[in-house]
């Protein structure tokens, strides 16, 4: 029994995305054609291109950036969810291209919950900071870190796009302890337009405060988009 015409067409159109990616044609972290341009090369309709697209997406296949285009999907990011660990460097390991984006770097009063977790009095000067980390051409991390400048001084001066947040601190404030929590959460615009998320996509935060000489070093909230970002671990009973 034959396929009806519009099933027909609608995987052919995923055929030719997969086979593609299959020859290299297409490698993680590419654009794929757009659902105007597969229009024009296959002769089919919009809504046929994209529900293929739609597909290949819900299948991990690829990977929708809002505003941006849509591209073959990574293999899944894993991180340890208790290790602090600097970025550039998980990027480059997986032969990755690393770059970042430097959105705010100022002096902040610490407000009454910042005191509270720094204990420090209302009002005092902490270090802030918000960056975007891009794997390739997609944002995989957005971070944003109030830092005590009596613990790691000359926090503001530092070049972002030479050396990240991670490294300085572990030079000037190496760490002694860190606490950790994870959180699954629909973000705020400003994080979701940075992530380039759907409105309904959620994203994984992981808020980190880091201790150096007996004292809260640096306050750091993690976005990532849950779509391409992961936590895992391996635990041996002893």
């Amino acid at each position: 029994m034959s396929l009806p015409p519009a099933a027909a067409r609608y995987r052919q159109v995923k055929h030719h995305v997969l086979e593609r990616i299959a020859a290299g044609a297409l490698r993680a972290g590419e654009r794929v054609p757009s659902e105007n341009e597969l229009v024009r090369a296959l002769t089919v309709s919009r809504m046929t291109a994209n529900r293929a697209l739609k597909e290949l997406t819900a299948e991990g296949v690829l990977v929708r950036i809002a505003g941006v285009g849509t591209f073959v999907a990574e293999q899944r990011v894993h991180a340890h969810p208790l290790e602090v660990r600097n970025i550039a460097d998980e990027i480059r390991a997986r032969g990755h291209e690393y770059r970042v984006k430097v959105l705010a770097l100022t002096q902040v009063a610490a407000t009454r919950e910042l005191a509270e977790r720094f204990a420090l009095k209302v009002g005092e000067p902490l270090d802030y900071s918000l960056l975007t980390h891009f794997e390739g051409p997609l944002p995989l991390q957005v971070e944003e870190r109030y830092v005590n400048p009596l613990a790691a001084p000359g926090y503001l001066a530092n070049d972002f796009t030479r050396t990240t947040p991670h490294e300085f601190l572990i030079r000037v404030a190496p760490l002694q302890r860190a606490e950790h929590i994870v959180r699954a959460l629909l973000p705020e615009r400003r994080i979701r337009r940075l992530l380039k998320l759907d409105a309904d996509e959620a994203c994984l935060l992981i808020r980190r405060r880091t201790f150096s000489q007996g004292r809260v070093a640096s306050l750091a909230d993690l976005y990532h988009p849950g779509s391409r970002y992961e936590l895992a671990a391996n635990i041996q009973p002893r």
